[in-house]
């Protein structure tokens, strides 16, 4: 029994330590960025950094502001989404609620192979397929927030796909037979009770996505033109904050090596407020699943 506790507790150690492992690289990163991007503020103004469009650090008067680069990876990412959230949506509900065994099987591996697609792929087939129609059909380069968005609804659509079904599948199927007993029909309980009880769970699963979708780099940054300037519609060249900071990060120095580390902030906390969001919801969530089952 002694040795067998103390085997145990060697485990619980290490599984702890595993943890904390984790928590530290988090603590760490978070440290690193704050002390490299913060002494930039020293120089900059705040809101000139944040609300300003003039991006010329190596000029001989350099400005620093980032606000196309904000506004063009939420306007890449929200068309992106307005683009994946209707698919991943009706494909997690097929899964979870409408689709037979063969089927489903064929689905899940589809999806779990678009999931593990590297980003680079994505931007080759984006410059070889989607940049080349976008040029066919509505002119211009090819290398647009369009192409852009196309790319990142593409690669969102894994998350959104998987959280739906997961969501869909943990509300009690109690609801759904109470449902089709009162004389709904499949389709008028999947929109009228399935989906609305497991709400939460699936705003959190687009809220996932949009995490994915603001940080990726490398795919936009091959269709989207990585033009420095504010987008005007979709045809437009656009810049994303990931995509500023690989572009410049080979030859910055002094001022400009800050302001990207500045820009990493910037995104980092964007990334945060996502996060935050997401447990939130997730927490809501469980709390109405709980409160479904009891009652």
């Amino acid at each position: 029994m002694k040795r067998r506790k103390a085997v145990e507790k060697t485990i619980e150690a290490a599984l702890l330590g595993s943890a904390l492992v984790s928590v530290l690289a988090v603590l760490f990163i978070t440290i690193f960025l704050f002390r490299s991007g913060l002494p930039l503020f020293k120089k900059v103004n705040v809101l000139e950094f944040l609300f300003s469009t003039n991006w010329t650090p190596t000029a001989a008067h350099p400005h620093f502001g980032i606000l196309s680069f904000i506004v063009g990876s939420f306007y890449v990412t929200g068309i992106a989404l307005a683009i994946a959230v209707p698919v991943g949506l009706s494909v997690g509900i097929y899964l979870a609620e409408l689709a037979d065994r063969r089927n489903s099987r064929f689905l899940r591996s589809a999806v779990e192979l678009l999931a593990g697609i590297p980003s680079v792929i994505y931007g080759l087939f984006g410059i070889a397929v989607i940049s080349s129609a976008s040029r066919f059909l509505f002119g211009g380069t090819g290398y647009s927030v369009l192409s852009a968005a196309i790319v990142l609804a593409i690669m969102t659509l894994p998350t959104i796909i998987n959280v739906t079904e997961v969501s869909l599948r943990a509300v009690p199927r109690e609801l759904k037979e109470a449902s089709l007993a009162l004389g709904s029909t499949e389709w008028q309980t999947i929109i009228k009770v399935l989906v609305p009880a497991g709400r939460s769970g699936i705003i959190a699963g687009v809220i996932l996505g949009m995490g994915r979708a603001i940080g990726e780099t490398i795919a936009v940054l091959m269709v989207g033109g990585n033009a420095p300037v504010m987008p005007k519609g979709l045809n437009s060249m656009v810049r994303t904050l990931t995509m500023n900071i690989i572009t410049d990060m080979s030859y910055a120095t002094g001022d400009h090596l800050t302001s990207l580390f500045a820009t990493g902030i910037v995104l980092f906390a964007f990334i945060l407020i996502l996060n935050l969001g997401v447990q939130v919801f997730l927490k809501r969530s469980i709390s109405q699943i709980e409160g479904a089952a009891g009652a």
